[in-house]
C-alpha cells in the first residue's frame, strides 16, 4: 500500500510541475509577442491619434500602432479606457473573461497530458509490464496465492508417490517446526523438483502449499531477469523480504534453469544480468542473514545445466525426482482425471493405463479430456472404453484425415507397406506386440503400425534392439519385395531416419558394437544430435563408426527381408484385410493373418496380450482413403 502511494505521489508532483513549467513557458511567449509601455504612454498616444487598433484583455490592453508596432499596457483598476478609445475612433476589441476555468485549462494542457501519458505507457512496455509502474521496476513479479484461488492438496496429485514422500516432511515442518527443532533438526532449505515436462511438478508444489496451509509464492524463472543489469538482483531482494514478512511460507520458482545456469558458460562469459541475479539468489539462499520458515521449491527439466553452487546441501539440499508414472501411477492418476466425467459401466482405468506406457500425467490429463469430447460430440451421456480407445489413437498418433483422396495404386503400397512392419514385428519374440495398424491418414503420418509394451520399459538389450531395427527396416522391405527396387517410394524415408537413429546410439552410446568398443562417442561424432564441438576423433574411426551402423541396419534389413519372404501369405492377407477395413488392432492382424475374420464370436476372447486390447469397434465399408507408407511408431 505504501509502495502505491508514493507512486502517485511521483506522478502528481510530476505533472504539477510539467504544468507549472508550460504555464512559465507560456507567459513568456506572450509577453516576448509584444513591448509593455506605460499606462501614460498609452494615453498620449491615444490623445495623438496613434493608435490604431486596441484588445482589452481583463486588466491588459493590447494596442496596434499605425506604424503596425504591437505594445500593451496595464490599466489602472477603474478606468475608463473603452470610451478613450472610441472617442478617438480607434477601433476596440474586448475578449470575454472565461466563466469555466477547468474546460480552458483542459483544453490548453490536453495535449500535455497526451503526451505524458504515452510516455508512462512506454515506460511500462519496457519494463515487460511490470508492477508497480516506473517506480516499480525492482520490485518482485512473485504472486501470492491463496486458498481462493483453488487449493490443491496431495488428493489431487497421484502417480508419485516416492517423490510426495520425500516432500512430506516439509509440510510436517510447517504444520509443526517444533517437533524437529526440539531435536536440533534443521528442515532443508530447499527442494529441487526434476523430472520430464508434464510429470506434475507445479502441481506437487501447489499440493504442498495447500496441504501445510501456509502462503505460497510463485514465480518463473524468467521473470528475474530484465533487460536492465541488476533489476534481477532487485527482484529477489524484494522476493525474499516478502517472504520473511510472511514467514513460514513456501516461495516456488518455475523452470529455475532460466536463471541457474552455469556462471561464465556461454560466449563472452554468460550475461552479466542473469548472473548478478544468480549470485543474488544463492547469497539470499544461504548467505550471512538466515532465511528462517522459508522455503524455497524449485522446478526444472534442466537439471545438468545448473550452476553447481545452486545445488550444494544448504541451498537445495534435497533433489526429488518426479518421473513419469509407472502403471499404477497412471491408473491412479486416471481415476483423479475421471472424478468429474461420468464414466460407462465398461471404462476401466486398468486397462487404459495398460495402454499409455510413457504418458505424463499431463498427458493422461488430455486423455480423458479429449474422451469427454469425443462422448459429447456424438452425444452420450457418458464416457465409454470406445471413446477412451479413440481418444487414446488421437493422442498418440494423431487425428485422422479422412479427407485426403490416394489412389488405388497408393492405397495398395500403404497396405503392403505397413502390413510388412506388422508381419516382422509378430514374427520376432522381442518386439513390444502390435497394437494397431491403419492405412488411415493420422496427423503427419500417412499409415503406421504402433507397437507397445507389455510392462514399462527400463532398459533396451541388443537383441532387442536388433529386432526393434528389423521391424523398423520392414516397411522398406515389404515394398522392394512386392513391387521391386526400381519401384520403392519415399514412405520408407521415416523408417530409415528413426533406424539410424537407434544405430547410431547402439554404436556411439551404448557399446553394442565390438569393433568400435565400450567408448561414449556421442559427443565426439559431428552431427549426432545436433552436435557440432566436443573433442575430434580420427578419420578411421569415423569410417569404422560409420560401418558399424550402415552394418547394423542393413542386417536388420536383410533380416526383415527374409522373414516376409518365409510368411508372404500372412503377409498378403493383412495386406488385403488392411484395403477392406482401413484400421486392425492387435488380435484383429493375427486372426487376418490366419485367413480368419476379423472379428471374433460371441464366446472367444479378443484381447490381446498386453496393451493390445481394444474394444474399438472396426468399420465394416470400404476404406474411403488411404495413406502412404509411413514408419512404425513405438511409445
Amino acid at each position: 500500500m505504501g509502495n502505491n502511494a508514493r507512486n502517485i505521489a511521483f506522478w502528481v508532483v510530476l505533472f504539477v510541475l510539467i504544468l507549472a513549467l508550460f504555464n512559465l513557458f507560456s507567459n513568456g511567449q506572450t509577453a516576448s509577442a509584444s513591448r509593455q509601455i506605460s499606462y501614460s504612454d498609452f494615453i498620449s498616444r491615444v490623445d495623438n491619434g496613434s493608435v490604431q487598433s486596441a484588445t482589452i484583455d481583463g486588466e491588459k490592453v493590447y494596442i496596434t500602432g499605425k506604424d503596425n508596432h504591437r505594445y500593451y499596457t496595464i490599466q489602472p483598476q477603474g478606468a475608463d479606457v473603452a470610451d478613450k478609445l472610441l472617442a478617438k475612433n480607434v477601433s476596440v476589441d474586448v475578449t470575454p473573461q472565461q466563466q469555466s476555468g477547468f474546460l480552458s485549462m483542459l483544453s490548453l494542457y490536453l495535449p500535455f497530458i497526451i503526451l505524458i501519458g504515452i510516455w508512462i505507457f512506454f515506460m511500462n512496455r519496457m519494463q515487460g509490464g511490470g508492477r508497480g509502474g516506473a517506480m516499480g521496476f525492482g520490485k518482485s513479479r512473485a504472486k501470492l496465492l491463496t486458498e481462493k484461488q483453488g487449493r490443491v492438496t496431495f488428493d489431487d496429485v497421484a502417480g508419485i508417490d516416492e517423490a510426495k514422500e520425500e516432500l512430506e516432511e516439509i509440510v510436517e515442518f510447517l504444520r509443526n517446526p517444533q517437533k524437529f527443532s526440539r531435536l536440533g533438526g534443521k528442515i532443508p532449505k530447499g527442494a529441487l523438483l526434476v523430472g520430464p515436462p508434464g510429470t506434475g511438478k507445479t502441481l506437487l508444489a501447489r499440493a504442498i502449499a495447500g496441504e501445510a496451509g501456509v502462503p505460497f509464492f510463485t514465480i518463473s524463472g524468467s521473470d528475474f531477469v530484465e533487460m536492465f543489469v541488476g533489476v534481477g538482483a532487485s527482484r529477489v531482494r524484494d522476493m525474499f523480504e516478502q517472504a520473511k514478512k510472511n514467514a513460514p511460507c513456501i516461495v516456488f520458482i518455475d523452470e529455475i534453469d532460466a536463471v541457474g545456469r552455469h556462471r561464465g558458460a556461454g560466449y563472452g562469459g554468460g550475461n552479466d544480468e542473469r548472473e548478478q541475479t544468480l549470485n543474488q539468489l544463492l547469497v539470499e539462499m544461504d548467505g550471512f542473514e538466515a532465511n528462517e520458515g522459508v522455503i524455497i521449491l524449485a522446478a526444472t527439466n534442466r537439471r545438468d545445466v545448473l550452476d553447481p553452487a545452486l545445488l550444494r546441501p544448504g541451498r537445495f539440499d534435497r533433489q526429488v525426482t518426479v518421473p513419469n508414472p509407472d502403471i499404477k501411477g497412471r491408473e491412479k492418476i486416471l481415476s483423479v482425471h475421471a472424478r468429474k466425467v461420468p464414466l460407462g459401466p465398461d471404462a476401466d482405468m486398468r486397462i487404459i493405463a495398460r495402454g499409455t506406457p510413457g504418458f505424463s500425467g499431463a498427458d493422461l490429463a488430455n486423455l480423458v479430456n479429449e474422451a469427454a469430447l469425443m462422448a459429447a460430440r456424438v452425444g452420450r451421456r457418458f464416457v465409454t472404453m470406445e471413446d477412451f480407445e479413440n481418444a487414446k489413437d488421437k493422442v498418440m498418433m494423431g487425428a485422422e484425415r479422412r479427407s485426403m483422396v490416394l489412389t488405388a495404386d497408393q492405397k495398395e503400397k500403404t497396405a503392403y507397406h505397413e502390413a510388412g512392419h506388422a508381419v516382422v514385428g509378430l514374427a520376432l519374440p522381442k518386439c513390444d506386440p502390435v497394437y494397431k495398424a491403419t492405412i488411415i491418414p493420422r496427423g503427419g503420418a500417412l499409415g503406421m503400425v504402433v507397437s507397445l509394451p507389455e510392462i514399462d520399459r527400463l532398459n533396451w538389450h541388443k537383441s532387442e534392439c536388433e529386432q526393434k531395427l528389423a521391424m523398423t527396416m520392414a516397411g522398406k522391405a515389404a515394398e522392394i519385395l512386392k513391387y521391386g527396387s526400381d519401384e520403392v517410394s519415399n514412405g520408407p524415408a521415416g523408417d530409415i531416419q528413426q533406424a539410424s537413429a537407434l544405430a547410431r546410439a547402439m554404436t556411439l552410446r551404448w557399446g553394442m558394437s565390438d569393433k568400435v568398443g565400450n567408448i561414449d562417442y556421442a559427443e565426439a561424432h559431428e552431427g549426432y544430435q545436433g552436435n557440432t564441438g566436443g573433442f575430434s576423433v580420427s578419420a578411421h574411426t569415423k569410417e569404422l563408426i560409420e560401418e558399424e551402423v550402415k552394418r547394423f541396419i542393413q542386417e536388420a534389413y536383410d533380416r526383415a527381408h527374409a522373414i516376409l519372404t518365409d510368411k508372404q501369405e500372412e503377409w498378403e492377407r493383412l495386406a488385403q484385410g488392411l484395403l477392406e477395413y482401413e484400421t486392425l488392432t492387435g488380435e484383429e492382424i493375427k486372426r487376418v493373418m490366419r485367413g480368419e475374420p476379423p472379428q471374433s464370436g460371441p464366446d472367444e476372447d479378443e484381447s490381446d496380450s498386453g496393451a493390445s486390447v481394444s474394444v474399438a469397434s472396426i468399420p465394416k465399408t470400404k476404406p474411403k482413403k488411404a495413406p502412404a507408407p509411413m514408419e512404425p511408431k513405438t511409445t
